[in-house]
């Protein structure tokens, strides 16, 4: 018996009765999946067995004609990643189950044993990640983003181990790598190479070494057999989203399937990573100047490269999450989260070229080498250094100015233009509340809020498990959404989550909507003044846009300085005059808006008026 099967009869030994009459689906946050079909356990079987059946066949028919041993090893591989997932699902399931069985709601005992459920679960999910590698290391170190809508065990868990200290492979193995790719060992081609790697992530490992001109580089080795196992990846995945579908309705990733096979093997491409980053580099040089002294991206060494190793410049720097790092370099943590937030917006806006997978691993922090001279003498310049360019998405004019449109309707709290250019971006008439919320972590109450407060991310644990709660309570809609939305639109939500965690651990709240909001305003200007070059009226439009904007963020940055400065919670101390001619406080302390009820009849009533929706969440 393996260990995860004995796991699981462990856990149903002691309650025989459990598995037949109360075998319940529960989410990490503990609510219920399927109230109305609960007896799914015996159908689970079928469609693992299924699945198993489905995806062995499949992929012998696609390699068993070519090379056998390769195809064996490729099935046994296929069959025994669906075996882990099934076991590993059916142990987590089993385990909310038997743990909460009986614990009555907001009972201290409840709560105790949910924690700890959410921490064995949580390496459960990271065990299987680290055995089955590749693209379950990807969801994982995705996992650990999503601050605002998993539990923090979960995240926690994810965010420790997941970005850069994932399974290594074996010197033996980089030898071998180099000599396929290379031709040469790996001492043969550096001067010195040290065979332990730096750091471990999903799809590579990065080992320091120095050419023997003598300059210090960084070699990202690719991990072995992960050219064979794209392929297997791509069709679990299918499988089991496949498969979770079946089982829960209201469970449809299959949208999941398009992007990995799009996505995977360019991020297996190291040579167009290589073609990414210059292009990256090059973009702020002539289209972002303003920014280029404060970016940095290593250069690479082609004639050292190949689209398995990847040699680069070796970056002296530290994590962009160090926080106390950060400050021993002289740099403020909230100076960082302004150059990271104005370089994506202007990837996003000016650059329609963006890198899609921020994480807190995929950047550093240096001061740069060469000195700035100003009118107190010469100071260092603090840079945000941005690494692994596998991930990568273009984006067209068309979507950037309505992307740009969508947030400075935000900004405004423009609910008209909120629905119309979500609806042009793709969310429909009836998930345009939802679509809002998913983009801004903010309740819709808190998002038509006419006071400047609303732009302001707080990031309590209050926000948190207010998000958390809706997003448990509105799992059909939010998978209905993320079907609906282009392919670019989902990559820019992932970025936004990682940017999100970022500036969470940099203690930044106002930073992402504040740079973004000036940023979109500013390319619809650009783009309504290139349309009419000769419209003085335009110009002035566009201007006087451009001005209201300034004016609501410097009130708002002001209102946070002071806030800061004396130390006064923000709602006490903002709570009066901005309240002014929006609304009036209620007893429980929410505010009601008098455009709260902004719905019409093509517009989800979960999502404006039951007691679950988003508006009716305390503001």
């Amino acid at each position: 018996m393996t260990r995860g099967a004995g796991e699981l009869a462990k856990l149903l030994r002691y309650r025989p009765k459990f598995a037949a009459a109360s075998f319940s689906s529960t989410t990490p946050s503990g609510s219920s999946i399927s109230p109305t079909h609960r007896p799914w356990f015996p159908k689970l079987k079928v469609v693992a067995a299924v699945g198993v059946g489905l995806g062995m066949g499949a992929l012998g028919l696609s390699a068993l004609g070519t090379e056998p041993r390769r195809s064996l090893y490729l099935l046994y591989s296929m069959s025994l990643r669906l075996g882990r997932d099934f076991v590993t699902a059916a142990l987590i399931v089993a385990d909310y189950n038997y743990s909460l069985y009986g614990l009555p709601e907001k009972s201290l005992e409840r709560a105790q044993s949910k924690h700890e459920v959410h921490i064995r679960s949580a390496n459960r999910l990271k065990e299987l990640c680290f055995k089955n590698g590749g693209i379950y290391i990807k969801l994982g170190q995705h996992m650990g983003q999503l601050e605002y809508l998993l539990p923090s065990e979960y995240v926690q868990t994810m965010k420790d181990c997941m970005l850069d200290k994932c399974p290594v492979s074996t010197f033996e193995q980089v030898c071998e790598l180099f000599k396929a790719e290379l031709g040469r060992l790996p001492h043969e081609v550096f001067k010195d190479f040290d065979p332990i790697p730096l750091a471990s992530a999903s799809l590579a490992q990065v080992h320091v070494a120095s050419t023997f001109e003598g300059e210090k580089v960084a070699v990202k080795v690719q991990h072995a057999h992960l050219t064979d196992t794209a392929a297997m990846d791509i069709v679990t995945v299918k499988l089991v989203v496949t498969a979770v579908h079946f089982l829960f309705p209201n469970y449809d990733y299959r949208w999941l399937i398009a992007e990995v096979q799009d996505s995977l093997p360019k991020e297996l491409d190291f040579l167009l990573e290589a073609k990414n980053s210059e292009h990256c580099m090059n973009n702020f040089r002539t289209l972002s100047p303003h920014l280029v002294r404060w970016i940095y991206v290593p250069k690479v060494y082609r004639d050292l490269s190949t689209r398995k190793l990847l040699t680069m410049e070796f970056i002296e720097g530290v994590k962009v999450t160090d926080v106390k790092a950060i400050q021993k370099l002289g740099i403020k943590p909230n100076t960082i989260s302004k150059i990271m937030n104005e370089a994506f917006a202007d990837m996003i806006f000016r650059h329609g070229f963006v890198h899609c997978d921020p994480h807190a691993a995929n950047m550093m922090v240096r001061l740069a080498p060469t000195n700035e001279h100003g009118f107190l003498g010469n100071k260092k310049t603090p840079q945000l250094v941005l690494l692994d360019h596998g991930l990568y998405k273009e984006l067209n004019p068309t979507l950037r100015n309505d992307y740009a449109a969508l947030w400075k309707a935000l900004v405004f709290a423009d609910v008209n233009e909120i629905k119309k250019q979500s609806v042009k971006l793709g969310a429909g008439e009836d998930l345009y509340i939802l679509f809002a919320g998913v983009l801004t972590m903010r309740p819709w109450k808190k998002i038509i809020q006419q006071d400047i407060n609303h732009l302001k991310i707080d990031g309590t644990e209050e926000d948190k498990e207010e998000i958390q709660m809706y997003a448990s309570q509105l799992v059909s809609e939010i998978s209905l959404l993320l079907q609906r939305l282009p392919r670019e639109i989902l990559l820019l939500l992932k970025t936004n989550d990682c940017l999100r965690a970022v500036d969470y651990c940099l203690g930044s709240s106002i930073n992402s909507f504040v740079i973004i909001a000036r940023e979109s305003s500013r390319t619809l200007a650009e783009m309504r003044t290139s349309r009419d070059r000769r419209s003085i009226r335009s110009k002035l439009s566009a201007r006087l846009d451009m001005l209201k904007v300034e004016v609501r963020l410097l009130i708002l940055q002001l209102l946070e300085w002071i806030t800061c400065l004396h130390g006064i919670d923000d709602k006490a101390a903002m709570q009066g005059d901005l309240e002014a001619g929006v609304g009036t406080k209620t007893q429980n302390g929410s505010v009601d808006v008098a455009s709260a009820s902004v719905c019409d009849s093509n517009s989800d009533p979960h999502l404006c008026d039951s007691g679950t929706g988003l508006s009716n969440l305390p503001a």
